[in-house]
């Protein structure tokens, strides 16, 4: 008796192939590019790289360059940490991960720069590109300049929360590049980047790299990324003793995975930097102006036909007076030259002036040139010397070597716990904290509990050791 296999079965056994076909298969088929790259942040050099210089997708790395611009904007004057912003319509859109924002919604800048910093809010970084810029494009094309006047040189940004967008890429050495200048320029900022839970206005929220941070000793940062183009990207910080490495890692296939190369990059890095090594901190480039053309080198979104690379910093310092040409005519004078166009009580009083200190009105240009000085009478007194007159003196407040920084150890419940903390912290830390002020602050949540009164080296030194107490600080600037 024959058996006649039927369709359903043959179609079964395709299936079964095909399935078997997707199990077998290497996971690296679907993996997101890998770079990697590690630097010495104490002095830029290179320990490690590895397609370090393959324009990828940078994912929420992409929110460094966000705050790095609205820090500047704020250091700038440009904005307040305390500015409200009203939420747009774009920016309560944007996909997750997100603080739930709603179109309408008003709130303060520094609740957005948490949420963006800790939370890797799309929305926030939205809103926050908006409030400086007034839209997501032109924040984007600042986000571009800014990129090139550090030295990131074949970035490009087309939207401030790094969502895939054409166009929108950056290397592992890029972000590497990014990292140390967010720790180096802006120090009173940094610590956003290593508190495992913040405040964001509206609600409590966590850390996207807050495994990482509890898990590897010495780790303070900086910021996770994952879209499905990218893969599991993080630039992270550590710092022991005196040694602080920066590894970069684009095209995890996991956060376990990507936690676990970072950790692997790190000990490469402290294993092959120096005990001891100068701090040679990254120059701090000047804001670079919408109407000046910026051409990265690599870039194939930027405008043809110019020439390769334009100056990415500051403006001219030191204008030099233009020489006069050989041959011109002997200056004028203006007692002469103004006879014709000035008024006539001007005139008057001038040739006035001019009997008074015994100079002919009707002398000609030439003659006045040729005339032989005067010796000058033994009893003239000079205006400039008759009379010493008190200087007016113009002081401006210096942002880094006056004492015009702080610190702030965390806010609290009562006026007592706020003062009965800072004399605890202040006989645990003579050594940094000694010649500052104890201030409480009362806001409407609480009390902060602030050391006042420091030069930003030395708040940036007290914050550093007591956080390595695990004690809460961030820097407080003037």
């Amino acid at each position: 008796m024959k058996v006649r296999r039927t369709q359903p079965a043959r179609s079964g056994l395709f299936v079964f192939l095909a399935v078997w076909m997707l199990v077998i298969s290497p996971i690296s088929a679907w993996a997101a590019p890998y770079a990697a790259f590690v630097m010495d942040a104490r002095t830029g050099e290179v320990l490690h790289s590895r397609n370090a210089d393959t324009r990828l997708h940078p994912a929420s790395l992409t929110k460094m360059m966000t705050l790095y611009v609205v820090f500047q904007a704020v250091e700038r004057g440009e904005i307040t940490m305390d500015t409200v912003i009203t939420i747009s319509g774009n920016a309560s859109a944007e996909p997750p991960s997100k603080l739930g924002l709603r179109k309408g919604q008003k709130i303060k800048l520094r609740y957005l720069v948490r949420a963006a910093a800790v939370k890797s809010a799309n929305d926030a970084a939205t809103a926050l590109g908006e409030a400086i810029s007034g839209s997501e494009a032109a924040f984007a094309r600042r986000m571009t300049r800014t990129a090139a006047s550090l030295g990131m040189t074949r970035t490009t940004f087309k939207n401030a929360h790094g969502l895939t967008q054409t166009g929108h890429m950056s290397t592992a050495r890029d972000m590497s590049i990014m990292g140390r200048h967010m720790i180096y320029d802006y120090p009173q900022y940094y610590n956003l980047f290593s508190r495992r839970t913040t405040d964001a206005g509206v609600r409590e929220v966590a850390n996207t790299n807050r495994r990482f941070l509890g898990a590897y000793k010495g780790a303070d940062g900086i910021k996770t990324g994952f879209t499905n183009a990218a893969g599991f990207n993080l630039v992270s910080s550590a710092e022991r003793g005196n040694e602080r490495i920066i590894a970069t890692v684009f095209g995890g296939t996991s956060t376990a995975n990507r936690n676990a190369r970072i950790a692997e990059l790190l000990d490469m890095g402290f294993r092959r930097a120096p005990s001891h090594a100068p701090l040679r901190k990254p120059g701090k480039p000047g804001y670079v102006p919408a109407d000046e053309p910026i051409i990265v080198a690599g870039n194939n979104d930027a405008p043809k036909g110019a020439g390769k690379v334009i100056r990415l910093t500051g403006a001219v310092k030191t204008s030099f007076r233009p020489k006069m040409r050989p041959g011109a005519a002997a200056p004028v004078l203006v007692a002469n030259a103004a006879a014709s166009v000035l008024p006539d009580d001007i005139q008057n009083a001038l040739q006035a002036a001019q009997v008074t200190a015994g100079v002919a009105t009707t002398a000609t240009p030439d003659a006045a040139v040729q005339r032989p000085p005067t010796a000058r009478s033994n009893d003239v007194v000079l205006a400039s010397v008759k009379a010493p007159v008190a200087p007016e003196v113009v002081t401006r407040v210096s942002t880094s070597g006056g004492r015009h920084w702080g610190v702030n150890i965390g806010r609290y419940g009562s006026r007592y716990k706020a003062e009965k903390v800072l004399l605890q912290t202040a006989l645990a830390e003579m050594t940094t904290l000694d010649g500052s002020l104890r201030k409480v602050v009362r806001r409407p949540t609480g009390f902060d509990a602030n050391f006042m009164g420091m030069t930003r080296d030395s708040a940036d030194l007290a914050c550093r050791r007591l956080q390595a107490r695990n004690v809460t600080c961030f820097m407080i600037g003037p």
